[in-house]
């Protein structure tokens, strides 16, 4: 359990210190986010790809709050600090650390990825914080989408067996 812990970070600061560090030794930082609500084969991935695009993998975490505004009233089905336990066990992240607001634009703003990464369903000119990771020299990517999987049509299989 110490090991998962020492990858989710509660302070934007101490991650921050955290990719300083990474940076120095001219290691890659990947960034990533989502609601990650229930953990399947499309995400673990997705995640795996995004994380061979560089050196060092940082997952970004909806908040509570901010999956219930923007997936509707019975999401979150697990709540954050689960979901992060769950990424922070992938051995393809690097570290994990939740946002309060309905995009990551601020916390990609503070913690200026080398690379931005989002699923093949957006388009790159759609990814929030494109714009700040390329205005850095850096590069921002839709990485190809596994067929089949959404946390959306498990939630609907398993209402649908109820």
């Amino acid at each position: 359990m110490q090991q998962l812990s020492g990858k989710i970070y509660h302070n934007i600061d101490q991650l921050m210190g955290e990719l300083s560090k990474i940076k120095s030794l001219g290691k890659k930082v990947v960034f990533t986010n989502g609601c990650f609500d229930i953990l399947h084969v499309g995400h673990v991935c997705y995640l795996e790809d995004a994380r061979n695009l560089g050196d060092y993998l940082v997952v970004g975490v909806n908040s509570d709050d901010s999956v219930s505004r923007i997936k509707g009233p019975s999401r979150p089905i697990n709540p954050l600090q689960q979901r992060m336990m769950v990424l922070a066990a992938l051995q393809s992240v690097d570290a994990v650390i939740s946002f309060s607001d309905d995009t990551p634009y601020h916390l990609i703003e503070a913690l200026a990825p080398d690379l931005l990464v989002k699923g093949g369903d957006w388009k790159v000119e759609d990814i929030v914080g494109s714009s700040l990771v390329l205005s850095k020299g850096g590069k921002v990517l839709s990485l190809p989408f596994t067929e089949g999987w959404s946390t959306t049509s498990i939630e609907q299989k398993i209402k649908s067996n109820c």
